[in-house]
């Protein structure tokens, strides 16, 4: 049972392009409101890590849609973390690196892979009290949001989060190679068939470049009703 499945509250979206800060301001904001944090990227990411690990060509259509159809995702919210589950198998710890963002890139492209996860983080509407963070929260999973945002930064400043990240993690990769999977996430973001990636008409738009952490969620909850 998920930690917070007993609170009731608002749902709020954070979209935005890899490296803008959403998981991170994400986190701290689910952490200001005590609300449920919700990682949408993670489901991803465990597609990812099947797809791997079954050594499947993503773009081989009938075995990724077998693959998908027989393997059981699912999520479980702690107060700030998003534990990830393949069948009875927590993954948690086996999605930040490099490969796995990469793949997850390709696989989040895939209109059907799109549609298999996409009830799977919408049932985290139901009670409310959550912050979910992703590329299609506000536009195609919680269009009905109570309050949406959409976090953007320029490039460079994306570049040397990211790097900064994976440093951190364990999986060093050169700005260079950060740089250009971005540019290559970025592209397959915002060009794909389903959902691409947009601000939702009625999201707050907020460039983060110049920003700490701490000030991005002032800002956000300046908009969220009685936060301000």
């Amino acid at each position: 049972m998920d930690t917070f499945a007993h609170r009731r509250g608002l749902l709020i979206t954070i979209d935005g392009p890899a490296g803008a800060g959403k998981s991170t301001t994400a986190r701290a904001l689910a952490s200001r409101l005590g609300y449920a944090y919700l990682d949408t990227g993670a489901l991803y990411r465990a597609v990812a890590w099947v797809v791997r690990r079954a050594d499947i060509d993503c773009a081989d259509v009938e075995a990724m849609k077998t693959l998908l159809s027989s393997t059981d995702f699912h999520v479980s919210l702690d107060e700030g973390v998003t534990r990830t589950f393949i069948d009875d198998e927590e993954i948690t710890g086996y999605l930040r690196s490099p490969g796995i963002s990469r793949l997850a890139s390709a696989v989040a492209a895939l209109p059907y892979v799109r549609d298999r996860l996409l009830p799977i983080q919408a049932r985290y509407s139901r009670d409310g009290g959550i912050v979910a963070e992703g590329r299609d929260m506000g536009t195609r999973v919680f269009p009905e949001a109570d309050v949406k945002f959409f976090l953007e930064a320029d490039l460079d400043t994306r570049t040397s989060r990211r790097h900064q990240e994976t440093v951190r993690d364990g999986h060093p990769e050169t700005q260079r190679d950060v740089r250009l999977a971005i540019e290559e996430r970025d592209t397959n973001d915002r060009s794909r068939e389903t959902a691409p990636l947009k601000p939702a008409a009625d999201a707050v738009v907020i460039d983060s470049s110049s920003l700490t952490v701490e000030q991005v969620v002032e800002r956000m909850l300046a908009w969220i009703p009685g936060h301000s």
